[in-house]
């Protein structure tokens, strides 16, 4: 190493663009093997050198360059120490660690890993991750940027100049990465990054941060690496049976900033940890099995509702910190409630300060735009084939589950990934070399994300928004399907809300709006989802789309949500639901609760909260929703009465549930219909019971079946079927009977 720089190379540290700042900055031996220092200080008067050992002053730098670029010998010391910088910043005299004296901190094994695309906890590594390195505290970073000709971490601790804390450049692998001394959790920071040819890029934030500022600010901030106290082993240990396909599934569907706000306090959002006091025990209460969160990873847009994240392994700051989401967590499972998290690996928002041309190339994203641009929501899509990229969004995914218990995974938008022709016209998309519309590194990723989440054994599961007819979403990937555990039903959504926006009147001419799903029940895991999205841009709410007058709209939704829930298929309601929201769901105010102290609605969240506690007490309505032996017609082609009515059934072939629904304001005296045994039914649901704001028309608690033979049944009962309304009945006597 020589005692002295070059013009150019003084000229390149000035800048910021030395190709090696670790090979000239620090502690290095000159000729004749005594020791010289150089440090980078832009804005300082003077530099010396310390000894870390006892305090003493063992050499003052020379300026070299008036950018700040100290150097100069070490007296006369020939063996390397641990030493401290004591700068001058104009008056102010400060000592500080030197972070060029620090050696690399990530582990050839761990370049190996993350370069070859197999380091599934990369999350480990990269970021930023408070350490102590050579008995000094401070954080390590790490970023991924290839293609930069200079990295630098700033932040409050250097002014944000970008030549004081220029990175280490593991060149094999293009990661960059340093330890800086003296600063912890709480520390904002960013990446200056300067492209390939030059450019300076907007500031970036870190992929991996683990927690960001409060938007609209938008600076990477470290997080403390103690670990959490978690309360969670028993419920962890059962997750396998809480997840399983033979389990009740009824979730939950919560928007946080919106479900309840403070409005004595400027309307402001309830905290994690004040949702984990109101928003569990209500869940809870009302019997739900899960709650389902709407994106949590940072986002910078409110209007997104999460759906555009830019911080993907960072819960959101607006609610508070990640272990406060942690607390959270922690709560629900406590109430015995499991938590799944709308997960976005199909895009990403162009935000400057984002993953967009991070290192000045098209790094996360294609550069076709046929390929890498969705002109509908402005957003970039990730090259699923790099391996470097799916790496990342690997690593994320186990993350949320390892790092927050996080139980499933829902992710969004999958026909986004899976169609290269997606929401484009002939011209606007690019076939797979086979010709086809299917994006083969997006089914790859999918693939090797499920293989991933359930090889853990943990008992954790992923659950699809799909919206096409992409056959075995929910087979396992040796059978050739994409391997979720479950996918949203849209066909179901789609066709029962068609149904029941109609007039009584004309639903006669529908009957395949309600049966039709039937003829592919089987064909995936389905869940029945009510979600979000049927009650917002236009929609309305669900209340809304009932017909009829005041009276028959809630009659109307209450037998919609019965239907549902004894239908086939695990269940997911979105928030509001459970109230009879009237207004369409906004993101900016809290949901109308002041509803609740009108009758009608208070039946309904009555009625959610006993089909939740039925449906859980009953395995006929749940162990078999994925088999044909799981569910029967009784009568699906009294059409003109808008009449159908069938049997669930559970693993036990005592374990039966009779669905009657009438969908007219008609009453139905003596209408009989076939049953499998001679017991006493016992009328566990009507939604036209008083206590709901129905009528009170009924079965006075249930009925006795008669050996009367009925629709190929030996056994029949005679029902009086209420207007608008759905009955469930179960053999009395069965464990459990609710």
């Amino acid at each position: 190493m020589p005692q002295s720089l070059d013009r150019n190379a003084l000229n390149a540290l000035a800048s910021g663009d030395h190709a090696d700042p670790f090979g000239v900055l620090g502690m290095h031996e000159a000729s004749g093997g005594r020791l010289l220092a150089r440090a980078c200080l832009p804005g300082a008067r003077s530099v010396a050198v310390v000894d870390a050992a006892d305090g003493t002053t063992v050499a003052d730098l020379p300026r070299i360059h008036d950018a700040g670029i100290f150097a100069g010998p070490l007296g006369k010391r020939r063996q390397r120490f641990a030493y401290r910088l004591r700068v001058d910043w104009n008056g102010e005299v400060v000592e500080a660690e030197d972070a060029y004296r620090f050696p690399p901190v990530i582990s050839d094994f761990d370049l190996h890993l993350l370069g070859e695309g197999n380091h599934l906890r990369a999350y480990e590594v990269m970021g930023a991750h408070p350490r102590t390195l050579e008995g000094v505290a401070g954080v390590a970073f790490a970023v991924w940027a290839p293609n930069a000709r200079r990295v630098s971490v700033v932040g409050g601790f250097n002014g944000w100049d970008g030549r004081r804390h220029v990175m280490r450049l593991r060149h094999s692998f293009g990661i960059w990465e340093i330890f800086v001394p003296g600063i912890g959790p709480g520390e904002p920071y960013k990446f200056e990054i300067k492209a390939g040819d030059g450019r300076l890029l907007p500031l970036k934030t870190d992929p991996y941060a683990f927690a960001a500022e409060v938007p609209p600010k938008t600076a990477s901030v470290v997080v403390a690496a103690q670990p959490f106290a978690w309360t969670d082993e028993l419920w962890r240990g059962r997750l396998g049976e809480t997840n399983a396909l033979d389990a009740p599934v009824s979730v939950y569907e919560v928007h946080l900033g919106s479900w309840r706000r403070k409005p004595e306090e400027g309307n402001r959002y309830l905290t994690y940890r004040e949702l984990a006091g109101e928003l569990v025990p209500y869940v809870r209460d009302l019997g739900f099995t899960h709650i389902e969160l709407m994106p949590v990873s940072e986002f910078p847009f409110d209007g997104s509702w999460g759906y555009q994240p830019i911080g993907l392994f960072a819960p959101t700051s607006r609610f508070g910190s990640p272990d406060d989401f942690r607390a959270f967590v922690d709560a629900c499972h406590a109430a015995d409630i499991g938590v799944l998290i709308d997960w976005v690996p199909g895009h990403f928002p162009t935000d400057e300060h984002g993953l967009g041309l991070f290192d000045g190339t098209h790094l996360y994203e294609h550069a076709d735009p046929r390929k890498g641009r969705h002109t509908d929501w402005g957003t970039l899509i990730y090259n699923y084939g790099r391996r470097e990229v799916a790496n990342f969004l690997l690593a994320n995914a186990r993350y949320w589950i390892d790092s927050f218990h996080i139980d499933g995974l829902r992710v969004d938008a999958v026909a986004s990934m899976l169609y290269l022709d997606y929401s484009r016209k002939a011209g606007e998309w690019v076939p797979n070399q086979y010709g086809g519309n299917e994006n083969l590194e997006a089914v790859a990723f999918l693939k090797r994300m499920n293989e991933v989440i359930f090889g853990e054994n943990g008992g954790a599961t992923t659950v699809a928004e799909e919206s096409t007819a992409w056959p075995m979403v929910s087979r396992p990937t040796y059978l050739g399907g994409l391997g979720f555990g479950l996918k949203w039903n849209m066909g179901w959504m789609h066709d029962t809300l068609q149904y029941m926006s109609k007039e009584p009147i004309y639903r006669r001419y529908h009957p395949n709006n309600l049966t039709f799903g039937l003829l592919y029940a089987f064909t995936e895991n389905f869940v029945l989802a009510l979600s979000h999205d049927e009650v917002v841009h236009g929609k309305g709410s669900l209340l809304g789309k009932m017909p009829g007058d005041r009276w028959q709209k809630f009659a109307n939704l209450r037998a919609y949500f019965a239907f549902m829930f004894g239908h086939p298929g695990k269940k997911l309601l979105f928030m509001g639901a459970d109230i009879a929201q009237e207004r369409e769901w906004s993101h900016d105010r809290s949901l109308d609760w002041h509803l609740l102290d009108d009758p009608l609605h208070a039946g309904a969240k009555q009625l959610v909260g006993d089909l939740n506690r039925l449906y859980r007490a009953a395995p006929a309505l749940y162990e078999v929703d994925f088999e044909p032996a799981g569910f029967s017609w009784i009568d699906c082609q009294d059409v003109d009465n808008s009449v159908v009515s069938f049997l669930r059934r559970g693993k036990r072939p005592e374990e039966v549930a009779v669905v009657v629904c009438n969908f007219t304001p008609v009453v139905h005296h003596g209408y009989r219909i076939g049953v499998p045994s001679g017991d006493f039914y016992v009328e566990c649901i009507n939604t036209d019971a008083a206590d709901y704001g129905g009528s009170g028309v009924g079965n006075l608690g249930g009925v006795q079946a008669e050996a009367v033979p009925a629709h190929g049944h030996p056994w029949s009962v005679n029902l009086t079927l209420p207007p608008l309304a759905v009955l469930i009945l179960r053999p009395r006597g069965i464990e459990g009977q609710a």
